[in-house]
């Protein structure tokens, strides 16, 4: 039997495997660990309730293999911080900018506060944001060819050729799924990651948006270096030491008052 390995560990095996070969079985992780199944299908929910992977009968499958309802599940979790961050970033955006803008849900809260906006240019990735600008602003909308990805209602592809001739993105607006200081913002899935890569590359100025939970997950694929972020908007949750480590890096994290009641965040 293998040596036992820490429950971090196991964890980032299992991120490793649903990421290489798009599910894990739980008889086959308890070999590989030296533990019992039972203590498998714990870590499996544990992962689970933080949003990381969906259980199966006898394993598990990455969340992004999961129906059309992830993306509403998701944007339904932590509404209110999602909505005043985006309110908090809004006023980064004047009319007439060029904007980037990823398929996340908490920038989609962000495209809801910039409707009223004159003559943007908006590039996304996301279908839902595009559709939004489309229906209730005069943007102009630009999205790359590629894939659509169902569970985030996203294209994932190369966005060089939609903006050949356009110049560069003034500001770009991404949701992560963890940040690092050593790999900057990062996403469990390689082709989420490759096209948000693709939108920040483009833009000037790169603002991340993210809830406090988010800066003790993992992520496998990053997309923006530290060096390369402009600056960080998150709610007042988050440490100390994660902001002074941050600004010691010269990258601004903003905190927002979320102000939440008790119960609030679950009741979506």
């Amino acid at each position: 039997m293998k040596p036992n390995r820490d429950e971090a560990a196991r964890e980032h095996e299992i991120l490793v495997e649903l990421d290489t070969r798009g599910a894990v079985i739980v008889r086959d992780l308890a070999d590989r660990f030296g533990i019992s199944e039972v203590t498998v299908r714990k870590d499996l929910a544990t992962m689970e309730r933080r949003s990381l992977l969906r259980r199966v009968r006898g394993g598990a499958v990455p969340l992004e293999l999961s129906d059309e309802g992830a993306f509403n599940m998701r944007l339904r979790s932590q509404r209110e911080t999602k909505r005043l961050l985006a309110r908090a970033v809004a006023p980064l955006v004047d009319h007439g900018d060029t904007i980037a803008i990823d398929s996340s849900t908490t920038c989609f809260y962000l495209a809801h506060e910039l409707v009223d906006r004159r003559n943007l240019l908006v590039v996304t990735n996301g279908l839902r944001v595009a559709t939004l600008f489309m229906e209730r602003s005069n943007a102009m909308v630009v999205m790359p060819g590629g894939t659509v990805r169902r569970s985030s209602g996203s294209l994932v592809g190369p966005v060089e050729d939609a903006l050949s001739g356009r110049g560069r993105i003034s500001k770009g607006f991404f949701g992560v799924k963890s940040i690092s200081l050593e790999y900057g913002l990062a996403e469990l899935a390689l082709e989420e990651a490759n096209a948000k890569r693709h939108l920040a590359n483009a833009c000037t100025s790169v603002y991340a948006l993210f809830s406090s939970v988010k800066a003790g997950q993992l992520g496998l694929h990053p997309f923006v270096a530290p060096a390369r972020i402009t600056a960080m908007y998150t709610d007042e949750r988050i440490s100390g030491t994660f902001v002074s480590d941050w600004e010691r890096r010269n990258v601004p994290v903003h905190t927002v008052a979320t102000q939440q009641r008790p119960g609030l965040e679950a009741a979506g």
